[in-house]
């Protein structure tokens, strides 16, 4: 199976995906990993493990033609899945229909709950609603944020005193996880 990584941030959930490549466990081979920020810490990150990268920059391009651009170089690679690993852009309806079934996220919340909100939000919603578990969700991408079929969620509890950032690193723990054990499903069911 090979996947692409989309990622504008440090990358963190890519390292377990590696790692259980690397190991075995999963049989996949991260095929490019792009980002549309230049200093994105998961470029380094791939670099660091010798895996192609590109930064495609969005400067001066709308959002269908940007993504054109991405889909050109993911055919080019011949990606088979594409992971969103801290993406921090919102995908077409174009996008996602060239794609469908073939994008995942992870979203730091047990969707449906907190939908549409990111990172330090979500912890903070969490917190404030009294919630006494979350945890995280894989699921498809589609042109509706956070709306996708669900794969898989995996949880954790939410303890006296938490806060958002204790919380943040409980749940991040559980994200790179999750996405090797849903893309080990979705390569069983190719």
């Amino acid at each position: 199976m090979r996947v692409a990584i989309l990622g504008s941030t440090r990358g963190t959930a890519m390292r377990p995906i590696i790692d259980a490549i690397d190991s075995g466990k999963l049989s996949a081979e991260i095929s490019i990993v792009i980002s549309n920020k230049a200093e994105a810490g998961i470029l380094a990150l791939a670099n660091s493990h010798y895996l192609p990268t590109q930064f495609i920059d969005p400067k001066g391009y709308d959002r269908e033609t940007y993504e054109r651009k991405v889909t050109a170089v993911l055919r080019e690679y011949q990606v088979d899945v594409i992971v969103l690993v801290g993406y921090m852009r919102i995908l077409s309806a174009e996008f996602t229909e060239i794609w469908r079934q073939k994008i995942i996220n992870v979203h730091p919340s047990l969707l449906p709950d907190f939908a549409g909100m990111m990172d330090m939000d979500v912890h903070r919603a969490v917190i404030a609603s009294g919630k006494k578990q979350t945890g995280c969700t894989v699921h498809y991408v589609t042109a509706v944020v956070d709306a996708g079929p669900v794969i898989l969620q995996k949880t954790c509890d939410v303890t006296t005193g938490d806060t958002p950032e204790t919380l943040k690193v409980r749940v991040q723990a559980l994200e790179g996880e999750a996405l090797v054990e849903a893309l080990m499903l979705i390569s069983i069911s190719a």
